[in-house]
């Protein structure tokens, strides 16, 4: 379906987190962990540094960074001390991601630059089925979604769509 990313595709996708501790919702638990919360962020980090490389023409780079994340699904402390670390996904918690993006030629010259608020609200329809045992398919789906709709995102990548 996609082209080979280029060996050094982590290098031309660089991913940050603007002050994470204070993100909407990026817990493991009712609670919530710094490693918890870590873990989902290394796992957004991986997956745009595997992703978007597809998206990008020779020599481009990608610089994102996450203001606020709010995953799909929520805690619900009232169904008692058995459900602390289960998320509850229903349509009321849709999926929320904020993040300003730059993408530079291979001369450091901004192609494109912005600030993105993506909410899914038919989050549930619209994320692929097959892997419902991702934890984070909604939001890599939100994210996929993103990309493909990029005006520099090259010819190449949406021939093989």
């Amino acid at each position: 379906m996609f082209a080979a990313a280029p060996a050094d595709s982590k290098a031309r996708v660089e991913v940050g987190f603007d002050h994470p501790e204070k993100f909407t919702d990026v817990k493991d638990s009712s609670f919530g962990s710094e490693k918890g919360r870590d873990s989902y962020l290394a796992l957004f980090k991986e997956y745009l540094q595997d992703r978007a490389p597809h998206y990008l023409a020779d020599g481009q780079k990608l610089s994102i960074t996450f203001t606020d994340i709010d995953l799909a699904g929520d805690f619900e402390p009232a169904r008692g001390p058995d459900y602390n670390d289960v998320r509850i996904v229903k349509d009321i918690y849709p999926p929320r991601l904020n993040f300003t993006y730059k993408v530079v030629d291979a001369s450091g010259a901004v192609v494109k630059e912005g600030q993105e608020k993506l909410i899914e609200m038919a989050f549930q329809m619209t994320a692929n089925p097959v892997n419902n045992q991702d934890s984070l398919r909604y939001e890599k789906a939100m994210l996929d979604n993103w990309l493909r709709a990029q005006s520099w995102r090259p010819k190449k990548a949406a021939a093989n769509q």
